[in-house]
C-alpha cells in the first residue's frame, strides 16, 4: 500500500525510505490483525508501531470544534515513565514536520493532577502512559466513554512488561479494553525475546479450544555489536560488587568517547560509582546520575541534558535501559555482570541507536566469577541467545486488585467478568472456583475477616451484580493501585541550621530512601545519596531531614530492590566454561591462573556435576557447594541443607550464598562425615527436601510473612496510602503480621495465603529452579575432601561475616582478607 502524501514527502526530505517491516506492519494491522514486531535496536520499531495510528488519524482529519465527545484513538503503554516522555519528544518531531492533525500527550504518575483531569474531559488523540495509569483510567466511571473510540494499543518493550505482576495487571486491562472497544487492535514491540509465541498469545484474546495469537514480523540483521571485557593492570577482586579497582580505566574510557551510559545493577552501586568518578574527575567532565529514587525533577533534568548532548556520561540503573532513544550515545559501559543475556542485549542497544551501526559496549566485571559471567554473556550476544523468562501464570493478588477496580468503574456481572478475565493469556486457565474465591475475598476479606466492615469492599445488588461498597473504597483503590512494592520510603529533604542552631524550614527535595535504613542512623551520621554526602539530622513526619555532609567516608544506602538473579542460561554457560579448559584462553591471565591452580589443588566441576569441597579452617569445618544457580536458589538450598545437617548431628552454624556457590560451616567435621557416609550426600541432596523440610522451614521463617505483606498490599487487604497521609512501613508490617497470624490459625486455606505461597515459590525461593538442579545432579555429586581452603572457595569465604564498612576501607579490608585466605591456598601448593 502507499503511504499518504505527507509521509512520502517526509521520508524523501530526510533522504530515507520506509523499511519493509514498517510497511508490512502497517498493511497487516490495517487488515485487522494484532501484531508483534521483533526487531533489533535502531530498526525503527517505534515508528513502525505508530504508523497505523498516524495514517489513520491523518485520514480522519482534525475534529471540528463543537463535535461530539471523541475518546482517545491510540494508547501507547511503556514500562518506564522516562520512555513515555522520550517517545513524546521523538514522536512530536515527525508529526510537526508533516503537519499532521494529531495531538499527543503523556500521562504518568509525574503528570500534574490538573492535566490528568483535563485529559479525561478533552482526551488527546494519542496518549502515552504506563500500566498503572491504564488501571486507574479503567477503574473510573467514565472509562467506557473515554475508551469507546480506541483503535490501537501500542505496547513498547513488551518482553519487559509481560513477565511480572505489572504484566498480569496490564493483561487484565487489555481484556477490559477489548470489551469497551471491541474493534481495538494490539501492537507489541520487542527487541529481545526468547519465545515469540508466548508474547503472540499474550497480545490476542484467548478462548477455550482456540489457538488465538497475534501475527509476527521478525527483523533480522543489523550491525554486530562490538563488546569487550575491560582489561586492566589492576588486580581483579576475588569478591564484592563495587568494581572500584576499575574506576580509573572507566574514567579514561569516558574521556575517549563523546557520550557514555554507565549501567549498574543496583541503586547503591549507582551512587558509589558516580561518587568515585567525581572524586577523580580532574577534567571536570559533565557526569550525571539517574535512578528511580531520585526526585522526578532531577531525573527530567538529566534526561533533557542527555538529549541535548550536554553530558559526557550518565550513571544509571534499569530506569534508562529500555528504548530510550539518544542517538549520540556512542558507548555503554556495564559495571558488574549483566545477570542475563537478554538484559545485556537491551542495555548495549542504547549505544549508537541505529540499526546499521554497531553498538559499542565494555563490560566491567566486579570480581573473578563475574569475569566468566561477562564472557558468557558476551558469547551469548554474538550468537543471538536470549533468556527472557516465560509469561507465567497470573497472580491471584493482582486479580483481586483488578476485580475491585472493575467494581469501582461500574457494577459488574460475575459471569461476564469471568469470561473477560479468562480471555487474558496469564489467566486463561483460571477456574470458576478460584474466581469465586477471589470475589468473596474482595467482598468480605475471607471467612476469618468477614466480621470486620473495613474488609467489605464490594456488595451484591438484588440483580446479582457486584458494586463498590462506598465511594471511599474507590478513593482508596485509586491511591493504592499498582503492583510495584518498594521498601517503605521516606522523602529526603535538605535543610539548614538557623542562627540559633536549630533546623530551619525544609529546602530542596532530593528523592526517597528506605525507611529501615534511616532508622539505623543516628543524628550526625553521614550517607551517600543523590550524588552527595549528606548528614542525617532527624525524621519529621514522613521526611528524612539532611544537611550537607563533609565526611569522606559516608555510609551508602542499602537498597533491597535492584539485584537481578543470575539467569538459568548464563549459569549453564558459566558451568560449561569452567568444565572446558579450552575456553579459558579468552579469560584474563589472573583468572586463568586462578582456575589452573584450582585444577591442580582440587578440581574443576564438570558441566552437569555438583562439586562439593570440605575443609577445616580454625575451629570450624566448611562445606562449599558449587551449584551456579543464583543467589536466591542458593539461599533456599542453604536453609534446607542446614536443617538436614542439624538432624544428622553435624551442628551447622550458618551459611552464606552468592550467585555461584554456597558455603556452610559447622562444629563437626563435615568432610569426615561425608567420607564415612553419614549422611550420604545423595540423601542429603535428595529432591524430597522440597517436601516436608521446605514446609517446616516456611512455617518457622519470616519469609512468608514478608511475602504476605506484599500480597496483602497488592490485593487491597491493607491500604498503604490514605487521603492526606501514608502508613509507615512499620505500620504496614505490623498490620500484615497480625492478619497473617489470624489467617494461618483460623483460615489456612485463605486465597491470599495461597497467593503468598505461589509468590514465594516462584520468586524469593526459586523452588522450581532448585528442583531442576536437584534432578540434574542426581548421581553426579562429587565430594572433594581437602585439608585447607581451595582457590575456587576464596570468593564465597570472603562473604562470611562480612560487615558493612564505610568508603574505600571496605575494598581495602576485603583485599586484605583475600590475601590472608589465598596465603592458605598457596601453602598447599608449596613444596
Amino acid at each position: 500500500m502507499l503511504l499518504p502524501a505527507p509521509f512520502l514527502r517526509w521520508f524523501a526530505d530526510k533522504g530515507w525510505h520506509p523499511r519493509a517491516h514498517q510497511l508490512e506492519l502497517l498493511s497487516r494491522v490495517q487488515g485487522g490483525e494484532n501484531m508483534l514486531l521483533i526487531a533489533p535496536t535502531g530498526a525503527g520499531k517505534t515508528l513502525a508501531g505508530f504508523l497505523p495510528s498516524l495514517v489513520s488519524l491523518t485520514e480522519r482529519g482534525k475534529i471540528p470544534p463543537g463535535s461530539a465527545f471523541t475518546g482517545i484513538h491510540t494508547l501507547y503503554i511503556s514500562p518506564l515513565k522516562a520512555l513515555a516522555v522520550d517517545i513524546e519528544r521523538n514522536l512530536m518531531k515527525p508529526v510537526g514536520d508533516m503537519g499532521l492533525p494529531v495531538r499527543i500527550e503523556n500521562r504518568t504518575g509525574d503528570t500534574p493532577a490538573a492535566k490528568r483531569q483535563r485529559q479525561k474531559l478533552n482526551p488527546p488523540d494519542i496518549l502515552l502512559t504506563t500500566p498503572e495509569q491504564v488501571a486507574l483510567l479503567l477503574a473510573n466511571g467514565e472509562a467506557e466513554r473515554f475508551f469507546k473510540d480506541l483503535k490501537y494499543v501500542v505496547l513498547d518493550e513488551l518482553h519487559s512488561l509481560v513477565t511480572s505482576k505489572r504484566g498480569h495487571l496490564l493483561s487484565l486491562g487489555l481484556a477490559r479494553l477489548r470489551q469497551l472497544a471491541p474493534g481495538m487492535q494490539a501492537i507489541g514491540l520487542s527487541a529481545t525475546v526468547a519465545d515469540p509465541m508466548d508474547l503472540q498469545r499474550w497480545l490476542a484474546p484467548q478462548r477455550a479450544g482456540e489457538n488465538n495469537h497475534a501475527g509476527l514480523i521478525t527483523v533480522t540483521g543489523g550491525a554486530r555489536p562490538e563488546i569487550s571485557i575491560m582489561r586492566t593492570d589492576e588486580r581483579v577482586p576475588w569478591a564484592g560488587h563495587s568494581a572500584a579497582y576499575a574506576i580509573g580505566d572507566i574514567y579514561k574510557a569516558i574521556g575517549e568517547t563523546k557520550t557514555t551510559l554507565l549501567f549498574v545493577n543496583t541503586r547503591s552501586q549507582a551512587e558509589r560509582v558516580f561518587q568515585e568518578l567525581w572524586t577523580i574527575n580532574d577534567d571536570n567532565l559533565p557526569i550525571a546520575l539517574h535512578h528511580g529514587s531520585l526526585d522526578v525533577g532531577q531525573r527530567r533534568k538529566v534526561e533533557a541534558a542527555m538529549s541535548e548532548n550536554k553530558l559526557r556520561a550518565v550513571v544509571a540503573t534499569s530506569t534508562l535501559d529500555l528504548g530510550i532513544d539518544w542517538g549520540d550515545v556512542d558507548m555503554v559501559i556495564h559495571v558488574g555482570a549483566p545477570k542475563g543475556a537478554s538484559r545485556l542485549a537491551q542495555r548495549i542497544g542504547r549505544a549508537n541507536h541505529r540499526m546499521d551501526e554497531p553498538s559499542r559496549a565494555i563490560l566491567v566485571p566486579a570480581n573473578r566469577f563475574e569475569v566468566m559471567e561477562c564472557q558468557a554473556a558476551l558469547d551469548a550476544n554474538y550468537i543471538g541467545a536470549q533468556d527472557t523468562p516465560p509469561v507465567g501464570k497470573g497472580a491471584l493478588d493482582v486479580l483481586a486488585q483488578h476485580v475491585l477496580g472493575m467494581a469501582c468503574a461500574a457494577p459488574f456481572d460475575p459471569l461476564a467478568l469471568y469470561a473477560e478475565i479468562t480471555s487474558a493469556a496469564p489467566y486463561a486457565t483460571l477456574t470458576w472456583d478460584t474466581f469465586e474465591r477471589i470475589v468473596d475475598f474482595v467482598a468480605t476479606g475471607g471467612y476469618a475477616l468477614r466480621a470486620y466492615e473495613r474488609y467489605t469492599k464490594i456488595r451484591k445488588t438484588p440483580e446479582g451484580f457486584w458494586r463498590v461498597s462506598n465511594p471511599m473504597i474507590a478513593q482508596q483503590y485509586r491511591l493504592n493501585v499498582g503492583t510495584i512494592i518498594e521498601s517503605p520510603m521516606l522523602n529526603v529533604r535538605m535543610v539548614k541550621h538557623n542562627a540559633r542552631g536549630s533546623l530551619g524550614r525544609g529546602g530542596m527535595a532530593l528523592g526517597k530512601v528506605e525507611e529501615y535504613f534511616i532508622e539505623m542512623l543516628s543524628p550526625g551520621d553521614t550517607f551517600l545519596f543523590s550524588g552527595k554526602v549528606l548528614r542525617f539530622e532527624g525524621i519529621r513526619e514522613s521526611e528524612c531531614l539532611v544537611s550537607q555532609g563533609y565526611k569522606l567516608d559516608p555510609k551508602v544506602p542499602s537498597y533491597n530492590g535492584g539485584k537481578f538473579p543470575l539467569s538459568t542460561y548464563l549459569a549453564q554457560q558459566v558451568r560449561k566454561m569452567l568444565a572446558d579448559p579450552s575456553r579459558h584462553a579468552t579469560l584474563p591471565e589472573q583468572v586463568r591462573d586462578w582456575l589452573s591452580l584450582q585444577k591442580d589443588l582440587s578440581m574443576l566441576p564438570k558441566e552437569d556435576e555438583l562439586l562439593i569441597e570440605t575443609f577445616p579452617r580454625g575451629s570450624r569445618h566448611y562445606m562449599v557447594i558449587y551449584a551456579f544457580e543464583g543467589r536466591l536458589a542458593h539461599q533456599t538450598l542453604g536453609m534446607l541443607l542446614t536443617r538436614r545437617l542439624d538432624r544428622a548431628g553435624l551442628k551447622p552454624l550458618g551459611f552464606v550464598a552468592t550467585d555461584y556457590s554456597l558455603a556452610i560451616w559447622a562444629l563437626e567435621d563435615l568432610g569426615e562425615a561425608f567420607t564415612s557416609r553419614r549422611p550420604q550426600l545423595a540423601d542429603l541432596f535428595d529432591e524430597d527436601m522440597l517436601g516436608d523440610d521446605l514446609e517446616a522451614w516456611l512455617n518457622e521463617s519470616f519469609l512468608l510473612k514478608r511475602t504476605f505483606r506484599n500480597c496483602a498490599v497488592i490485593a487491597g487487604l491493607i491500604d498503604q496510602r490514605h487521603p492526606g497521609k501514608e502508613k509507615s512501613g512499620r505500620q504496614v508490617t505490623v498490620s500484615a503480621d497480625l492478619i497473617y497470624d489470624v489467617l494461618r490459625s483460623h483460615e489456612p486455606d485463605h486465597i491470599l495465603l495461597e497467593a503468598t505461597r505461589n509468590d514465594a515459590s516462584t520468586g524469593l525461593l526459586e523452588i522450581e529452579r532448585l528442583g531442576d538442579m536437584l534432578s540434574r545432579i542426581k548421581g553426579h555429586i562429587t565430594h572433594r575432601p581437602l585439608d585447607r581452603i581451595s582457590p575456587l572457595a576464596v570468593p564465597v569465604m570472603l562473604e562470611i561475616g562480612k560487615e558493612a564498612v564505610n568508603g574505600d576501607a571496605q575494598d581495602f579490608l576485603l583485599a586484605e582478607a583475600a590475601d590472608e585466605l589465598f596465603a592458605d591456598v598457596m601453602a598447599t601448593a608449596s613444596p
